[in-house]
């Protein structure tokens, strides 16, 4: 009987995706659903005994629901290539799910580091995700970005986090918010938002505020302001971007 199956999707992850194997070689299954990486991804997880499925890529949420169709056990712990489950979450998430009053999921939250930093204020943590609940009562609700579990029934809380080694140079950050922000420019245009001068000044202004100064980023040192700019930036690059698609679509 399978308990407990571990989802992950990757491409291109050879640099991470050992350590995150090794975190939880203790659960009953790990499903891997691989973008056709060519650093030796698949393989290494082929190496850690993990179910390994070749998908071409359909956004976040459809690759992490495609690997839900493949998992067999009746809790999900979903993970990121660049995520580590403790050991303590490890023997938490084991006490869990065998009580009787379990609820259908939970809520883990992250200690993320931003190049080997612990962020600690401007809401990077505890930053709390839906990521262990039981496979027939939850789902990746489809968005282009920040895609989100959803489930049906009560959740609750665990109270040691998943370690998340997101971006290893402010190189691949800066990468990666090009991408997001083409990703949340396409959402907005699905809602149909309206952008207005306001949008691209003070929603930008707002973020950096917030994430700075009323969320003690100040606190983090270098790395919290360039993560408070940078974010700021990354607001105004997404409605932009939206109020580009206008222009080009004539509306």
């Amino acid at each position: 009987m399978i308990n407990i199956s571990v989802t992950i999707i990757s491409k291109n992850e050879a640099h991470n995706i050992r350590d995150c194997l090794e975190s939880v070689l203790w659960a009953d299954e790990i499903i891997l659903v691989d973008q056709f990486s060519t650093d030796g991804t698949a393989e290494i997880a082929r190496e850690f005994g993990a179910k390994v499925f070749q998908e071409p890529w359909q956004g976040f949420a459809r690759q992490k629901n495609f690997a839900l169709t493949k998992a067999e056990g009746s809790w999900i712990l979903s993970l990121d290539a660049d995520e580590r489950a403790t050991p303590l979450l490890r023997q938490e998430i084991e006490e869990t799910i065998n009580l009787k009053e379990a609820c259908n999921g939970y809520y883990i939250g992250r200690k993320n580091f931003f190049c080997n930093q612990w962020i600690r204020h401007g809401g990077w943590h505890p930053d709390y995700n839906l990521r262990l609940f039981r496979k027939n009562a939850g789902h990746f609700q489809e968005r282009a970005v920040h895609e989100k579990v959803v489930v049906d029934g009560d959740t609750g809380y665990l109270s040691h986090p998943i370690e998340h080694y997101t971006y290893i140079s402010v190189a691949d950050y800066l990468k990666r918010l090009e991408r997001y922000s083409r990703l949340a420019a396409s959402e907005i245009s699905n809602r149909k938002r309206w952008t207005r001068w306001h949008t691209l000044t003070l929603r930008p202004l707002f973020t950096f505020v917030n994430m700075y100064l009323l969320r003690r980023g100040i606190l983090d040192g270098t790395p919290g302001l360039f993560l408070a700019v940078s974010y700021a930036y990354y607001t105004f690059l997404k409605y932009y971007r939206f109020y580009e698609e206008d222009l080009v679509n004539g509306e």
